[in-house]
């Protein structure tokens, strides 16, 4: 099961941080189809927040088709996000790379900017994973580096 974490400094909506906690774990196969989410009683007497503000979050979770309620029963996951890359190699380079960066003195905020930095570098809103991002009509008609001819 979930348990959310509420950042009140982070200026990001809580029913936002809430959403955005779900998909994570559903990106990475924490939740799977058919896993029940916390009550929003179960919430509130974990974070302090508004059950009004659970069930906003859980009706955009429902909105989206991720998960669905059941009266009486709670609200479950329909389905899940992203690959499951929980336990792939390249999981554990990500590990010793956040190591790498706070033993070089970066803090989470410095760490994850540089990380969303790289990421917006190589991915592209729209693009599918396999699509590289193109700079222009150049790029194309250049060969990149490493590529055979």
């Amino acid at each position: 099961m979930v348990e959310y974490r509420i950042d009140r400094r982070s200026g990001v909506a809580t029913y936002v941080q809430i959403v955005q906690q779900t998909k994570q774990a559903l990106r990475l196969g924490l939740l799977e189809p058919g896993d029940r989410l916390p009550t929003a009683r179960e919430v509130v007497a974990a974070t302090a927040i508004n059950p009004n503000t659970v069930l906003k979050a859980y009706r955009e979770l429902e909105r989206e088709g991720l998960v669905e309620a059941r009266r009486g029963l709670g609200t479950f996951v329909r389905r899940t996000l992203g690959a499951g890359a929980t336990d792939t190699p390249l999981r554990a380079e990500l590990d010793a790379w956040a190591r790498r960066a706070r033993a070089a003195g970066l803090d989470r905020e410095d760490a994850a900017a540089l990380f969303a930095a790289v990421l917006d570098a190589h991915f592209v809103a729209g693009e599918g994973p396999t699509t590289p991002p193109s700079t222009g009509p150049s790029d194309q008609a250049r060969p990149h580096e490493g590529d055979t001819a």
